[in-house]
C-alpha cells in the first residue's frame, strides 16, 4: 500500500516575482520579469550581474527589529502560509508544531566589518554574531510563534529548501508533529555575487534557462514556506488541504564540488527514490518544475535526464521569473509548484528561443494548460546535492 501523502494547508512565497503566492505567479503567467543591477550593495566587478531582488517592503509580521534579512524573509512566507492554512499563532502553542527551514547564505556573509576587524588583529564587537546567531531562521520562527516542537535548519546547497520540506514531511509521518511550518529563505548579499561571479557561471543578461544561448544563471532573493499538516489534525478541524506531499528523496553524485555528474547519476537516484516514495510511477505528472539554472553544464545534464525519464511531460524553470535563490528555491519552487497544479497551467520557460542541439529539450514556450493532479520539482545542488518533492492534489492511499 502507497504511504498517505502529508497535507498541504496553506503556502507562502516572496520572491523577485511578487509579495505573495498568488500575484506572484500571476505576474509569471503574463511573462513579466525585470532583473536589474543589485540596488542593495555594490561592486567594482567591470560586468554588471542582473538580479532578481525584493526592493518592495516586506509583509513580515511585527517581529524583532533585529533580526537579519533572510529570517525576516521566511516569517514573510510563513505569515502568509499560516493566515492561508487559517492557523493563529495562539492556536499554534498547544500542539506539537515544528519548523525546518533551508538556507544557504542564511545572513552569514553580511558581517564584513566584523570579520575585516577580525582579520586585522583588532577586537571586534560581538554584536554583529550575536544578531547572527538570534537570526537562525528555524528558531527565529518558533520563538515568534512560541513554538516548542522540534526546529531544524537544512544547509544543503542548493537543494536545502526541497530537503526542508522532505525532513518535515519526515516529520509529519512518523507522528513527531501535529504541524510543521517548512520551507526555505535566503537572501542577496555581495559576496554571494562575487562568488558565483568568480565561477564564470552568471550571465550579463536576462537568465535563459535550456536555451542553447545560455551564459550562466541570475541570483535572486526570497522565500517559500509550505505548513504541512498531518491527515488527522486536518479532519479534525475541518479544513481542506490545497494539496499534499505525497515523495520525496535526497541522492548524491559523489562527483565533484560544483558540478553535476554528467550522466546525472545523483538526480536519476533521486527521482527514482520520490516516485517509489510516492507511490506513483511517471506517467501521472502533469508538469516539472526544473532546477534550470541557465548554466551550461545545469541544463545539460538536466535535460539528459529528463528526456530520458519523462520524455512527454511539460518542462519549466521558473528560475527565470525568480532568479536563483539558492537555499530558498525548493520552497518558493514547491509553492509555485503547487499554485501551478491548482490552476491548471504553467507559465512560459522565460528566456528560452532556440533549443539548443545538444540538449534536445523543448520547454514551455508559452502559458500552458496541464492536465493531471500531480506534478514534481527538483533541486540540484553543489556538493552533488540532488533533491526531489513530488506534489499532488490528492492524496495518494
Amino acid at each position: 500500500m502507497q504511504k498517505r501523502g502529508v497535507g498541504i494547508s496553506g503556502a507562502g512565497c516572496v520572491c523577485g516575482a511578487g509579495m505573495e503566492l498568488a500575484t506572484a505567479y500571476a505576474s509569471m503567467l503574463t511573462g513579466e520579469r525585470n532583473p536589474q543591477a543589485p540596488q542593495r550593495f555594490s561592486t567594482t566587478h567591470a560586468d554588471t550581474y542582473p538580479v532578481f531582488e525584493i526592493l518592495s517592503p516586506l509583509l513580515a509580521p511585527e517581529t524583532d527589529a533585529e533580526l537579519l534579512r533572510t529570517t525576516r524573509l521566511a516569517l514573510s512566507a510563513a505569515h502568509e502560509a499560516l493566515a492561508d492554512a487559517d492557523l493563529r499563532a495562539e492556536s499554534l502553542r498547544a500542539l506539537r508544531v515544528g519548523v525546518c527551514i533551508g538556507t544557504t547564505v542564511g545572513s552569514a556573509m553580511n558581517n564584513e566589518e566584523f570579520y575585516r576587524d577580525f582579520r586585522s588583529g583588532r577586537t571586534p564587537d560581538m554584536a554583529p554574531i550575536q544578531r547572527y546567531l538570534r537570526s537562525n531562521p528555524a528558531a527565529a520562527l518558533a520563538r515568534h510563534y512560541q513554538l516548542d516542537g522540534p526546529t531544524q535548519v537544512v544547509v544543503n546547497a542548493c537543494s536545502s529548501g526541497t530537503d526542508a520540506i522532505g525532513v518535515g514531511a519526515a516529520w509529519i509521518r512518523a507522528g513527531l508533529c501535529d504541524i510543521v511550518i517548512a520551507g526555505g529563505a535566503d537572501e542577496l548579499c555581495r559576496t554571494t555575487y562575487n562568488g558565483f561571479a568568480s565561477l564564470m557561471i552568471t550571465d550579463t543578461q536576462a537568465c535563459r534557462p535550456f536555451d542553447v544561448s545560455r551564459r550562466g544563471l541570475n541570483l535572486g532573493e526570497g522565500a517559500g514556506v509550505l505548513v504541512l499538516e498531518s491527515a488527522a489534525r486536518l479532519k479534525r478541524r475541518a479544513h481542506r488541504a490545497r494539496g499534499y506531499v505525497l515523495g520525496y528523496a535526497n541522492a548524491t553524485d559523489a562527483h565533484h564540488l560544483t558540478a553535476p555528474h554528467p550522466e546525472g547519476r545523483g538526480l536519476k537516484a533521486a527521482l527514482d527514490q520520490a516516485l517509489n516514495d510516492a507511490g506513483i510511477g511517471a506517467q501521472p505528472l502533469a508538469f516539472i518544475n526544473a532546477h534550470g539554472t541557465g548554466t551550461p553544464d545545469n541544463d545539460k545534464v538536466e535535460s539528459k535526464v529528463l528526456r530520458e525519464l519523462f520524455p512527454q511531460v511539460p518542462v519549466v524553470s521558473t528560475k527565470g521569473y525568480t532568479g536563483h535563490t539558492l537555499g530558498a528555491a525548493g520552497g518558493i519552487e514547491a509553492a509555485l509548484t503547487l499554485i501551478g497544479l491548482e490552476q491548471g497551467q504553467i507559465p512560459a520557460n522565460a528566456g528560452f528561443s532556440r533549443v539548443d542541439p545538444e540538449l534536445g529539450l523543448t520547454p514551455t514556450l508559452k502559458t500552458t494548460s496541464v492536465h493531471g493532479s500531480i506534478a514534481l520539482s527538483e533541486s540540484l545542488a553543489f556538493g552533488g546535492n540532488n533533491a526531489a518533492v513530488i506534489l499532488g492534489l490528492e492524496e495518494q492511499i
